[in-house]
């Protein structure tokens, strides 16, 4: 598969949703891992990234705009044990709690679907990161209509064993910016991923479309120690 430029699959496209990227680092030491959202309505962009314990969740920036929580207000990342989970909606909390029951991450989404969001029926994106004894592997989910028809639910899972330093992939909801909105379609993209989390937070930011962009959160993991350092950006400060 070729390898792509994150900084120009960004810039080439004004509406990728909500997108995610695992990876790891070019000295091979570190498990990399980003989240984004964008927004189009006031109701999406009134949002920002904060800390919740070793994950994040999002949050009205302002309470007296936010009409409907219902699938904006969600945990994006959280940790159970050696696995770390990144997904675009509150199946965050299936995979953490069927993963918790000894459920496989393919198992747990079994449960869910596409958004209800007609006619976008926006995709379900997961991820799930996995760090034991210094090995490293990752897998990616993505749970869609079948062409904008909401009777048909398409599921799609990749996973990445002994993952290549300096490659990770990249997932996001839509193909393109329209009404409605088209899904994403194929494998997750291969792209590059550098060492420093500063840059690469840097490069994702800067990338997103000006107008549509609303929150990053970047996240880089010792593969030997489990420490990690996190980088969350919002536009709404």
């Amino acid at each position: 598969m070729e390898m792509l430029s994150i900084e120009q699959e960004l810039k080439g496209n004004s509406y990728p949703g909500r997108g995610i990227i695992i990876g790891k680092t070019p000295d091979g030491k570190k498990a990399v891992t980003a989240y984004f959202i964008m927004g189009r309505s006031e109701n999406s962009r009134n949002r920002i990234f904060v800390e919740d314990g070793q994950g994040i969740r999002t949050q009205a920036f302002d309470e007296s705009k936010l009409t409907d929580p219902s699938l904006i207000i969600y945990a994006p990342v959280r940790v159970l044990g050696n696995k770390t989970i990144v997904t675009n909606g509150d199946q965050t909390d299936t995979i953490y709690e069927g993963m918790d029951r000894q459920l496989t991450f393919e198992q747990s989404l079994r449960s869910r679907e596409f958004e209800p969001d007609a006619p976008n029926y926006t995709p379900r994106i997961s991820g799930i990161m996995h760090i034991e004894n210094g090995n490293y592997n990752y897998a990616m989910s993505i749970l869609k209509s079948d062409n904008g028809r909401p009777e048909s639910c398409q599921r799609f899972t990749f996973a990445y064993n002994n993952p290549a330093a300096g490659e990770g992939h990249f997932i996001h909801t839509y193909k393109c910016d329209g009404n409605p909105l088209p899904s994403f379609e194929g494998e997750p993209k291969r792209i590059a991923v550098p060492d420093d989390i500063e840059s690469f937070t840097n490069l994702l930011w800067e990338s997103l479309n000006e107008e549509n962009k609303v929150s990053l959160f970047v996240r880089y993991i010792d593969i030997e120690t489990g420490n990690y350092e996190t980088k969350i950006v919002n536009k709404n400060k």
